[in-house]
C-alpha cells in the first residue's frame, strides 16, 4: 500500500482517504508528505475498487504549507547541470525551476487522475496548501476553516495557480493581490468551495458525496473530468504555471526577500509573520484561530 509515516492511505465503501499524517507540525509539506499524496494518488487511480479519493489532514488543521526547516538538499534533483560554488546569493533560476517544478508535477497528479478527488479543507490551508488542494476537484470546507495564500505579501506567488480558473477575475486579484485569508463563508460565496459544513460532520459529508460516485462509470467519470479539464487547459493554463513557479523563485531571491528570511534570527519567526500580517488583521494576528506560529509553518 502506498502508506508511510507523513501521508496514510486506506480504501473502503468504494472510496480511497489519503492522509496528511504530521498533525504535530500541522500537517505541513514535506518532500515525503508530496510523494505520499502522488504515490496514493495514483494507487487509487489504478484500483479497480476505488471511484473517488478523499484527500484530508490528520488533526484540527487540512496543512499549513511548506516545512520551511526541512533540509533542501532532500528536495533537490538533478538536471543534468555540475555543481558548482555559488557566490554569496547566487541563485540558479534552472535549479529552482526544477525544484518547485517537481512539486507542481505531483500535485497535478491529482489534476489528471482520471476519478474525482475530494479536497477537505479543515482549519487551514496556507500558502503552499492551496497549491496542493485548489488541484482537487471538489473542495469542501469545515465552517471554522481558511483558506489563503499569504506568501503573496512576501516569498512567493502560487505555482500551481489555480486560483485565476477558479475565481473571477476580481475575486483572484482581491485575494492574490492581498494574500488575504479567506473564511469559509466567503469561500461558498465567491465559488471557491462546493459545500460548507460544520467541523464535526465534515469528514463524514465528504465521504458520503465521494461514494456517490460509484453509481457512475468510471470511464463516464474519466471523460467528463477530462473534458473540463481541458477547456482550462485551452485558456493557458500550462503556461501560466510555468510562469508562476518561475516567479515563486524570483520571489524568494529578492533582496526584500532576504531581508525579511534574515529577520527571523533577530526578531524571531513570530514576531515577523505578526509585522507582515498586521496591517491585514489576519493569520499571524488572530492567535486564537491561527495555526501556532513557528519555524515549520509557511504562512
Amino acid at each position: 500500500m502506498a502508506e508511510s509515516p507523513e501521508t496514510l492511505y486506506e480504501e473502503r465503501d468504494g472510496i480511497a482517504v489519503i492522509t496528511i499524517n504530521r498533525p504535530e507540525k500541522k500537517n505541513t509539506l514535506t518532500n515525503g508528505v508530496i510523494q505520499g499524496i502522488a504515490d496514493g494518488v495514483d494507487q487509487a487511480s489504478r484500483s479497480e475498487q476505488v471511484a473517488a479519493i478523499v484527500l484530508r489532514g490528520m488533526g484540527d488543521t487540512f496543512t499549513a504549507g511548506y516545512d520551511l526547516t526541512s533540509n533542501r538538499r532532500d528536495w533537490d534533483i538533478p538536471y543534468g547541470a555540475p555543481e558548482v560554488e555559488h557566490r554569496h546569493r547566487a541563485w540558479d533560476p534552472v535549479r529552482d525551476l526544477q525544484f518547485m517544478g517537481n512539486n507542481v508535477r505531483r500535485f497535478m497528479s491529482i489534476w489528471h487522475c482520471p476519478k474525482p478527488v475530494l479536497g477537505e479543507i479543515r482549519g487551514w490551508a496556507v500558502g503552499g496548501a492551496t497549491d496542493l488542494v485548489l488541484c482537487c476537484d471538489q473542495l469542501y470546507m469545515a465552517s471554522d476553516a481558511h483558506i489563503g495564500y499569504a506568501p503573496s505579501r512576501i516569498y512567493g506567488t502560487p505555482t500551481t495557480m489555480l486560483w485565476v480558473y477558479r475565481l473571477t477575475l476580481e475575486h483572484a486579484k482581491q485575494f492574490l493581490l492581498t494574500g488575504r485569508a479567506i473564511d469559509a463563508e466567503t469561500a461558498y460565496r465567491i465559488g471557491l468551495v462546493s459545500h460548507v459544513v460544520e467541523p464535526n460532520e465534515l469528514s463524514a459529508f465528504v465521504e458520503a458525496e465521494a461514494r456517490l460516485y460509484c453509481n457512475i462509470p468510471a470511464n463516464q467519470l474519466a471523460l467528463n473530468k477530462l473534458l473540463i479539464n481541458q477547456a482550462y487547459e485551452n485558456m493557458g493554463l500550462r503556461s501560466t504555471q510555468l510562469l508562476g513557479t518561475l516567479f515563486d523563485g524570483i520571489t524568494r531571491h529578492t533582496e526584500e526577500a532576504y531581508r525579511w528570511a534574515e529577520s527571523f534570527a533577530d526578531k524571531g519567526f513570530r514576531q515577523v509573520i505578526r509585522e507582515r500580517d498586521r496591517p491585514w488583521q489576519d493569520y499571524g494576528e488572530k492567535p486564537e484561530v491561527a495555526p501556532e506560529q513557528n519555524d515549520d509553518k509557511e504562512t
